[in-house]
């Protein structure tokens, strides 16, 4: 039937797997540089034995790069290499016409013990905008170059980095009946993969909870579509929803109480709200249409979801109140025969979705106050959006050369970024949300 047809584009991207190769994410930015600002990243000054086990200034210079609202300078073009605040001399700087300066040094504090310190100048001011010293361990000196760009990008922008968030995603090795599948963890950047399930049956529909360490997703490895709920650090998942028919679309409320869920139990693809602690299931959509692929407002106030009532995919809004019990129903999309697989931005004011153009499927916003729709890509088989923490790119899954890569869009569709596996293709990906900072001030 062709009501079904939106169901089954949003399973076969994950039915088209190829290859699989151990290899980290390799990101590529492929437009968009034009109006970034420049910043000087000095290199950071070592004090230890042997070489330090990361090039700390050199992840957070790639970091504020693919943002793509900085452009790092070459080491070639800095006039000075100084690492701590009383070395650096502003009149020098200034010939330069760079307003912002990074500087900084690690310090080996013991065996595998580290201490970052960094500074952030206004150089035509001549004040010092940030400055941090973070405890850290070989293994984190990553992570705590993200901090660091985090803290950098908030103080120049006024929003919050999203450097060391994690993406989520699917990938799969083998071919046919041989085809095995794998979802992955890694850093924002694509570094520090992590398999946290294996599966000889498809994965799909990767959520986190927003405390950042479960993941709800649909595994076929019983033969049948189930939904699961796994720890991403201890590997402990529990079966939440096995029900006859479709279990599917699993997405978690803002504070982690409730996943809403696409469930056939009933006879008709219907979204559902599970309660994590009593296990209690609650019907929230009655219609002959298919509904699903549900997501929250970032409030817990709302519920928006993919049906085809009106006759073709499109997004619909469910208010909610606290007991979960229905208000108004909203149609929000209209342009277009297909509109499906939407997302709410942080801060509640966009959606981002599936938008068919002349047959292409590709990523787009809408504003909720005035209804107008943006498209941001350019491709033809994207999906599964997904809005960083922060707002400010969206990463999705699309097809190149028949081969499935993500990328990522600016939320004005300026920057735009490709993220590669060598011989692999990539599927569902889903942005974690924040995480906590652990840093206490220097001078």
């Amino acid at each position: 039937m062709i009501r079904y047809t939106y169901i089954s584009l949003l399973t076969l991207f994950a039915l088209l797997f190829s290859s699989y190769a151990n290899a980290a994410l390799r990101i590529e930015i492929t437009g968009g540089t034009e109006g970034a600002l420049p910043i000087a990243v000095v290199p950071f000054g070592w004090q230890g034995s042997g070489a330090p086990p990361e090039a700390v200034s050199e992840i957070i210079a790639d970091d504020l790069t693919r943002s793509g609202r900085f452009a790092a300078l070459d080491e070639s073009q800095l006039v000075a290499r100084p690492h701590f605040g009383n070395e650096v001399k502003f009149k020098t700087w200034r010939f330069l016409k760079v307003e912002n300066l990074v500087i900084g040094n690690v310090r080996r504090t013991g065996p595998q013990q580290f201490e970052v310190r960094f500074q952030l100048f206004d150089i035509f001011k001549g004040e010092q905008l940030a400055g941090y010293t973070i405890p850290s361990t070989a293994t984190g000196l990553r992570r705590t170059a993200h901090q660091i760009s985090d803290i950098i990008y908030e103080a120049l922008t006024g929003e919050k980095g999203a450097f060391t968030t994690r993406i989520a995603y699917v990938t799969a090795d083998g071919a046919n009946k041989n085809r095995t599948y794998f979802l992955n963890v890694s850093d924002a950047d694509g570094f520090n993969e992590q398999t946290i399930l294996r599966s000889r049956e498809p994965l799909l529909s990767p959520s986190w909870a927003p405390d950042g360490r479960q993941l709800a997703y649909v595994s076929f490895e019983a033969g049948t579509s189930q939904i699961y709920m796994q720890d991403v650090f201890r590997g402990s998942r529990k079966l939440i929803a096995s029900f006859k028919g479709l279990n599917s679309a699993p997405a978690w409320a803002p504070d982690g109480s409730r996943l809403a869920m696409t469930l056939s139990k009933d006879g008709n693809a219907e979204i559902y709200l599970f309660d994590v602690a009593t296990r209690n299931l609650k019907r929230m959509t009655f219609n002959r249409a298919i509904d699903t692929e549900a997501a929250w407002a970032p409030d817990g106030k709302s519920l928006i979801f993919t049906s085809d009532r009106g006759g073709k995919p499109h997004i619909y809004r469910l208010f909610v109140n606290a007991a979960g019990q229905r208000g108004q129903l909203k149609r929000l999309t209209f342009e277009g025969r297909y509109n499906a697989r939407a997302s709410f931005s942080p801060d509640g004011k966009l959606i981002t979705f599936v938008h068919s153009v002349n047959g292409d499927y590709r990523i787009a916003t809408q504003d909720l106050k005035t209804g107008n729709v943006q498209v941001l890509t350019e491709t033809s088989l994207d999906e599964s959006p997904s809005f960083a923490p922060n707002g400010s790119m969206i990463i999705y899954a699309t097809n190149e050369n028949n081969k499935g890569v993500l990328a990522a869009v600016s939320v004005d569709g300026r920057v735009h970024q490709r993220l590669l596996i060598k011989n692999k293709d990539v599927r569902e990906p889903a942005w974690s949300p924040f995480e906590k900072r652990n840093a206490k001030g220097a001078n």
